[in-house]
């Protein structure tokens, strides 16, 4: 079973859905112990980094997360999820995330369209499990006015050019994260879900 974590955000449903649709069993909570008896956890969010984090803090699910982290249970985080990663974030004041990825959290420039919205190709930057037969044409769609900036390079796992090259996504261990959203990028979202609950099925 694939945990959800419900930290009061949105989109939760839609990832549940996706791996549903590849015919995997996916369960949104909150409860600890169920998260901490998954075979793999997911990070998902749609909305303010603040509400997040402090949903997280206030039911004591960042402790859990780090239990499921340093288990070696795969993990994902998506959108906001992969933003919780870092220690600190700009946005809606200084935020402290859980500083599991070193980095900070800042907003798209100007000099772009706030926010982004729409269709994007990776430029993957390592041979990361999660990508595994994606081609690099494949889409993903993204919506989102922030991005990661890790202290530390060799967690890039792909960017991605819009008007600036950014961090897309990164792989640490069994720490996974992206910026877009795959349970909306059809085909190769799926597919890209699909590797990730193989990384917990080649566990067993």
């Amino acid at each position: 079973m694939i945990a959800i974590i419900d930290c009061e955000i949105g989109n939760l449903r839609s990832v549940q859905k996706a791996f549903e649709a590849i015919g995997k069993e996916a369960r949104i909570t909150d409860s600890i112990q169920t998260i901490e008896g998954a075979q793999a956890v997911v990070l998902p969010g749609v909305g303010a980094f603040k509400d997040a984090i402090d949903s997280i803090r206030q039911k004591g699910l960042d402790k859990a997360i780090m239990n499921i982290i340093d288990s070696g249970i795969p993990f994902l985080g998506i959108c906001i999820g992969l933003q919780l990663y870092a220690t600190e974030s700009d946005e809606g004041g200084k935020q402290t995330g859980l500083d599991i990825i070193k980095g900070r959290v800042v907003r798209l420039p100007d000099i772009v369209k706030v926010p982004e919205m729409g269709w994007n190709r990776l430029n993957v930057r390592k041979d990361c499990p999660i990508f595994k037969d994606i081609p690099e044409t494949a889409y993903f769609y993204f919506a989102h006015s922030f991005y990661i900036v890790p202290e530390e390079t060799d967690v890039i796992a792909a960017t991605t050019d819009y008007g600036l090259e950014y961090v897309s996504a990164v792989w640490k261990d069994n720490i996974y994260g992206v910026q877009f959203h795959p349970e909306k990028s059809g085909k190769w979202g799926l597919k890209m879900l699909e590797n990730f609950a193989g990384l917990a099925e080649s566990r067993d």
